[in-house]
């Protein structure tokens, strides 16, 4: 969950790897990660194209990135999850 939106967490693992493999290529052939998006990507689960619309859609694909990081949200050691307590 970011703010309103909620997620699948099996979806948010798979933006996870999509966003990790991103860092993995040759950083001189790679766009810089400022730029990278993970909209541009053809394997994006479908309930992240409404997000793809939105501004803020990089701080929001980041932070569902990070609560997925070791997977602490199964674990409840992550604000962000839902349904926890």
């Amino acid at each position: 969950q970011d703010g309103d939106l909620k997620f699948p967490l099996e979806s948010v693992k798979k933006l996870k790897e999509l966003m990790d493999g991103n860092r993995h290529i040759n950083p001189r052939m790679m766009v810089p990660m400022v730029s990278y998006s993970p909209c541009q990507e053809k394997h994006l689960p479908e309930e992240f194209r409404r997000v793809c619309k939105r501004e803020d859609a990089l701080m929001i694909f980041r932070r569902l990135s990070l609560a997925a990081e070791d997977d602490l949200c199964e674990i409840c050691a992550n604000a962000a999850c839902a349904g926890c307590f």
